[in-house]
């Protein structure tokens, strides 16, 4: 268990546009919600959904299956892995967590600072 079902930031019966709007509505930098990943595989089953900037960025939260751990965005070395969803959130709301913007090749960072929930 990726340890985000009781938890506030956790948007289980959320699509993607579902997401987005309430990210758009919140216009806080640093607001954020997971959601399960669109394509709802094992290798990628959630989302995390960050506003900065006036965008919103959509960050695939992989599943490690030789380890058992999760890890944000595309395969790289040396990336940081952990033990749960949750721990990933923890670890982003103290440290600043790198946005691609693959459209403007651009990177912007932010922490993970105020919970959407969605209506």
């Amino acid at each position: 268990d990726a340890g985000v079902h009781s938890k506030a930031w956790y948007a289980s019966s959320c699509d993607r546009k579902m997401a987005e709007d309430a990210l758009y509505r919140s216009n806080k930098d640093g607001s954020f919600l997971i959601r399960k990943s669109s394509g709802q595989d094992a290798q990628q089953p959630y989302t995390l959904v960050v506003f900065y900037n006036r965008r919103v960025y959509n960050i695939p939260i992989r599943f490690i299956e030789s380890t058992r751990q999760y890890a944000l965005g595309r395969e790289k070395s040396g990336e940081e892995r952990f033990d749960s969803v949750a721990e990933i959130v923890e670890n982003h709301q103290r440290t600043s967590l790198v946005l691609i913007d693959s459209q403007n090749n651009t990177k912007d960072s932010t922490k993970l600072k105020h919970i959407v929930r969605v209506s």
